[in-house]
């Protein structure tokens, strides 16, 4: 009989899980995540239970709960609590201690595709002492902390790399050796998963380099040494000029590569070490924290599980363990609980609001952010990018100075024709139109010619200095990484123009906006939208066939000024957030919503402008289902002190903070709107003066997208910008609109329906943004 039944429960059970996986492989082939399963309300099967069971001692229990999920061990309180194994439906499994509702001591813990973590477990957290076995592979045996590997431990990467030695939340940090798959090793100091401070390189036919290194190459005093004996010795750096030392030849009188005309120490960053880079390793998809328990209330009258705010400030945006795990409830002291969540959510993820974090203390100075290196890496010969360059850069000169018929401002229908494009071939040898050229054949597609050439006269871009720009001598830069969106940016050495590579989604909607575009921006001078030069596809000839779309635009933040602060503004609050303390950023990284500390007060004209411009310019992205644009603000502070702390120009006593501090008045702040000579100067966007007002945010408040006022002022030069404006309201979107707002609700996500997307970032624009009275 007993047989019977549990063969029952096991069959509804599995039915149970082959129906929840089922709909859930749909979301994880998109979103790549795992949904979790809510905690439900208390049934008629759990009051049997307490009352079957009113012992105050653990006892054995085999449950299927609410949501289909699975648990057999030990249970005490109606949590799981002693030994036990915990299946959810989605297929992650952990088997090990329990204490009251949390994974605590030492358990396995197993995901779908075939990845386990056995060690020890603290409050939910892979911490402590354990091993990482990936799907791929990858494996880690070592010290953990809050699911980051933290301590000394041991890596072995799925390619065949390894690192032995000590880590910091989840990188290398501090001694270490890394071994390379082809022979090659470094032995010495790491910083944020990088080669930072005193090592040795050794390559596999011998050579080394002995000295300092920052940001993983080479840099300040050190020895390179030839297993002849020779060696080379001085200050090192990647920029050329700032390269000196002395070669000293082998005393065995061998004829050492650096005793050759054609060695030099820019050799070891561009050839040397560009391979060598650290293995970023495998991503797990969901954390063991993360996992959410159906559990039923306590029978000591704890409240039902519910998804808790730690700490408004983190909490918003931020997918973290807490607002997964229900079981993280009091079990009687909830300010111990809190403060507890607060202590490990801050530690994980780097953010410390209650310190030196001057959102939330206003007694705290704002500081300027320390300069940055200059964006971008140059694409030299021997970079894996120089011939997409090459061929980009022949493109460009080919498609502008091509001759054209003039046109006016009011085109032909079929000008926006997507099928309007021109294929040119650039074989090596060159052609009766094209030069020759060192780079591989290629074939060069100007998307839609006669309308971006138009484009590029409405906005006033001269041909030979938009050429001289992207095809002059000095090499574009590529920057350190792709953004969110996978796509690639190239900035010209002059910083006037970006250059960004395009999906073939993202081209199909230009393409199918571009006459509602061009109608805008030639109606409104002062559109706020971003501006599109060039539309442009390279496919490499050969075996790969490779297609390589990008888009050229202007570089909103290009100026004469430092700029001091870049912000990212959606309106949003789901991952609005930057997770680097202020000491670790320089003024390069771009802030989000929720880092903003200030209101912009422009000077009435302005703001009425301003006002009017935000309408238009969304109602034309509304009209055309674009979705997930940002603004994107660049702020330089008029007055900073010479420890680097930012001058306030008056508070809210309406006095100047510092009297001795040299300020523009509001009143002198007109009278410079108002000089013939600066008008050129000033745009809507561009070159905008303004007073910022500090803002202070509430720890305790979950949703503050705006903080509270204090009348501290500062005076800014504003860039601003509308920019991402390529993104449509696809299925994708919608699917993802639907998942998160199940986990998150719709009004912190930034995927929601153009309308709604539309009318959620006026009102936060028109919320940060007011009159300067």
């Amino acid at each position: 009989m007993m047989n019977r039944e549990h063969n029952s429960v096991m069959r509804a059970w599995e039915a149970t899980v082959r129906k929840t996986q089922a709909a859930k492989k749909l979301a994880n082939g998109i979103f790549g995540t795992t949904l979790v399963a809510h905690a439900d309300d208390d049934n008629d099967n759990d009051e049997d239970d307490n009352r079957e069971h009113s012992t105050d001692e653990p006892y054995h229990v085999e449950k299927i709960l609410p949501n289909g999920d699975y648990y057999t061990g030990q249970w005490y309180d109606n949590f799981p609590n002693g030994h036990g194994k915990y299946l959810w439906t989605d297929g992650c499994m952990y088997v090990g201690e329990w204490y009251k509702g949390k994974t605590m001591g030492r358990g396995r813990f197993t995901w779908p595709a075939g990845a386990t973590y056995e060690g020890e477990f603290k409050s939910g957290y892979m911490d402590g002492t354990g091993t990482y076995n990936g799907r791929t592979g990858d494996t880690y045996r070592g010290q953990w902390l809050m699911n980051l590997r933290h301590g000394h431990g041991m890596r072995n990467y799925a390619n065949g790399d390894c690192y032995d030695g000590e880590w910091r939340r989840g990188l290398q940090e501090g001694i270490g050796r890394y071994q390379w798959n082809n022979g090659n090793h470094y032995d010495g100091e790491w910083k944020n998963g990088e080669m930072h401070g005193k090592g040795v390189f050794l390559w596999g036919n011998g050579n080394r380099y002995d000295g300092c290194w920052e940001d993983g190459v080479p840099k300040g005093n050190g020895t390179y040494k030839w297993p002849d004996g020779a060696f080379y010795v001085g200050n090192w750096n990647k920029d050329p000029n700032e390269q000196n030392g002395t070669f000293c030849p082998s005393l065995s009188g061998s004829n050492s590569p650096g005793a050759s005309l054609d060695w030099s120490p820019q050799n070891v960053y561009n050839f040397e070490l560009s391979d060598p880079r650290v293995c970023p390793g495998e991503k797990v998809s969901i954390l063991p924290s993360q996992k959410r328990l159906a559990i039923w209330n306590s029978t000591k009258g704890v409240e039902k599980p519910r998804s808790v705010s730690v700490d408004g400030r983190v909490s918003v945006g931020v997918e973290r363990a807490f607002d997964k795990m229900s079981m993280w409830e009091s079990d009687g002291d909830s300010n111990d609980a809190s403060d507890l969540r607060k202590d490990m959510d801050g530690e994980l993820l780097g953010l410390h609001h209650d310190d030196n974090n001057p959102k939330f203390k206003p007694s705290l100075p704002l500081r300027v952010l320390k300069p940055g290196k200059r964006q971008g890496e140059a694409i030299s010969k021997g970079h894996k990018n120089f011939d997409l360059m090459l061929n980009l850069q022949l493109g460009i000169r080919h498609s502008v100075g091509r001759p054209a018929p003039a046109t006016s401002l009011d085109l032909k229908a079929s000008a926006f024709d997507p099928r309007e494009k021109i294929w040119t071939r650039f074989p090596p040898e060159g052609t009766k139109y094209t030069p020759p050229h060192q780079s591989i054949e290629f074939k060069w597609k100007d998307y839609c010619p006669v309308v971006f050439r138009t484009l590029r006269k409405l906005f006033k871009v001269d041909p030979a200095d938009y050429m001289i720009s992207i095809c002059g001598n000095d090499a574009l830069r590529l920057l350190s990484s792709p953004g969110k969106s996978g796509s690639f940016f190239y900035l010209t050495n002059d910083d006037r123009y970006m250059i960004k590579t395009l999906k073939k989604a993202e081209v199909k909607v230009l393409l199918r906006m571009l006459s509602a575009y061009y109608n805008h921006v030639r109606a409104f001078e002062n559109t706020l939208v971003i501006k599109y030069y060039g539309l442009h596809c390279v496919k490499l000839t050969g075996a790969t066939q490779k297609k390589v779309r990008f888009i050229i635009m202007g570089n909103l933040l290009r100026s004469e000024y430092t700029i001091h602060r870049r912000f990212d503004l959606k309106g949003s609050s789901l991952g609005r957030i930057t997770d680097k303390p202020e000491s670790e950023m320089d003024d390069t990284i771009i802030l989000k919503d929720l880092d903003l500390n200030f209101i912009f007060r422009l000077q009435k004209a302005w703001f009425q402008e301003f006002s009017r411009q935000v309408d238009r310019d969304c109602d034309f992205l509304e009209q055309e289902r674009i979705m997930d644009y940002s603004l994107l603000v660049g702020l330089h502070f008029r007055e900073i002190s010479t420890n680097g702390e930012i001058v306030a120009s008056r508070t809210k006593t309406g006095s100047p903070d510092r009297d001795t501090s040299p300020h523009i008045s509001g009143a002198g702040m007109d009278q410079l709107l108002q000089d013939p000579k600066s008008w050129p100067s000033i745009k809507l966007g561009i070159n905008m003066p303004a007073n910022a007002e500090r803002t202070v945010r509430r720890i305790d408040s979950e949703f503050q997208l705006v903080g509270e006022p204090t009348g501290e002022y500062y005076e800014v030069i504003m860039f601003f910008g509308i920019i991402d404006i390529l993104q449509d309201y696809d299925i994708t979107k919608k699917l993802e609109h639907a998942y998160k707002s199940i986990q998150y609700g719709p009004t912190s996500i930034s995927a929601v329906d153009p309308k709604q997307y539309s009318k959620r970032f006026r009102d936060f624009i028109f919320k940060i943004f007011a009159e300067d009275s």
